[in-house]
């Protein structure tokens, strides 16, 4: 069954209802690319010229320079694009004709989990628009706020995801506040903020070197109900106290990491942090657990016949690898549950490159549908061009 028929709908996000039918094609990269010429945000003088980390938030529409000292702190009401630029070491010249480093890029843009539609939309055109500016080289992702990729999550040291957002086009962030009554050490606290500190340890097929633990701080609901016995979560009162509570399975990069988060200093230069809770209430089992990996599987998305046709090629035990690819199509590979990766051919058509983010999507969707996947639609997607594949791509095609 083709992708785009009968399936059901994303349960946190349905990017194809935004205005960005048109991506991918080539009156859309002629128009981006005129637009991209006038973007502040990309005019800069160092986007697609220096190496580096460039983060921007949507705001009414607008992309809005995030400044260094903020970068990692996201808010689940909003929308983001980040641009990683890396030079490229070589033993042939490493600068172009004005002298500049020949650079690899990733763009990713990261969606929170209460974004809107009209700010989802905006990133994912934006995101498109500033590929056009890099000339086509560089390799897209798509990152959900509940499930970020091994390679989102390595750029951040310090990865922190508030409650809350800026307001933007037709709809605002619900900006009310819910609080608790903790019995902490026998009195009654009103819990205005919790945060959970959590390790992230990304798998080996990932894509991220080495697979380093990332230690997140995710603000959630101040309730004892956001507890787990696998976590360490911060609280802060309504008094101004902050106080630390340490699950009973938690590990000691998470309790290293929440006692950052439990000793800012008040006006007087005094610490506000209690001292550390352990185990104090029967807390709910950790739910870190991912579901099982799928079987690898590689599709073909073609318009050779006349019109689109979405196929499976070949799935894990025949032997997927890169002379299964055709420049003249767009291939999506599914790597076992990691990433969605999507391949455009060179020589791929206009509707064809026009449709990789929806027939993505779709196909996500259909995996659901069928019971393969129940948090199928939390799965990372990433598309790359031929010629400019990144090595996470060609580590993932050559995976047994």
């Amino acid at each position: 069954m083709a992708p785009h028929n009968g399936l059901v709908h994303l349960k946190e996000y349905d990017i194809k209802d935004s205005n960005v039918e048109l991506i991918g094609s080539d009156l859309d990269h002629k128009v981006k690319h005129a637009s991209a010429e006038t973007e502040p945000a990309w005019n800069d003088g160092r986007v697609g010229i220096v190496p580096g980390l460039f983060v921007w938030r949507i705001e009414d529409f607008a992309v809005v320079p995030i400044p260094p000292a903020s970068h990692g702190i996201f808010y689940d009401g909003d929308s983001y694009i980040i641009l990683h630029s890396q030079e490229i070491h070589s033993r042939s010249s490493t600068q172009d004709p004005n002298n500049h480093p020949k650079l690899t890029h990733d763009i990713y843009f990261f969606l929170g989990a209460r974004t809107s539609q009209d700010e989802a939309g905006t990133a994912a055109y934006k995101t498109v628009e500033l590929d056009s500016f890099l000339r086509g080289a560089a390799t897209q992702h798509r990152e959900l706020q509940a499930r970020p990729s091994a390679a989102f999550l390595a750029l951040f040291p310090h990865l922190t995801l508030r409650r809350g957002g800026v307001a933007s086009g037709f709809r605002h962030v619900d900006s009310t506040r819910t609080t608790t009554h903790f019995p902490l050490e026998g009195k009654e606290e009103e819990v205005v903020t919790l945060l959970r500190v959590f390790r992230h340890q990304p798998s080996s097929s990932s894509g991220n070197a080495g697979g380093a633990a990332v230690v997140v701080v995710h603000e959630v609901e101040p309730s004892w109900r956001s507890l787990d016995e696998g976590d360490v979560f911060v609280a802060e009162t309504a008094a101004g106290k902050v106080w630390v509570w340490q699950g009973g399975a938690s590990s000691p990069m998470e309790r290293a990491r929440a006692a950052q988060e439990g000793d800012p200093v008040d006006g007087a230069g005094r610490l506000r942090a209690e001292r550390p809770i352990t185990g104090a209430v029967a807390a709910r089992p950790s739910t870190q657990g991912r579901e099982e990996r799928r079987r690898r599987r590689l599709f073909r998305l073609s318009d050779e016949y006349g019109e689109l046709r979405f196929g499976l090629v070949k799935h894990g035990a025949d032997g997927i690898s890169r002379a299964d690819l055709d420049g003249s199509d767009v291939f999506v590979l599914d790597d076992g549950g990691e990433t969605i990766w999507v391949w455009e051919g060179q020589r791929a058509s206009s509707a064809e490159k026009a449709m990789w983010l929806k027939v993505a999507q779709a196909y996500v969707r259909h995996l659901q549908r069928e019971g393969d996947a129940d948090e199928a639609h939390l799965t990372p997607i990433a598309k790359v061009r031929e010629g400019y594949e990144s090595p996470a791509f060609l580590q993932a095609m050559e995976a047994a």
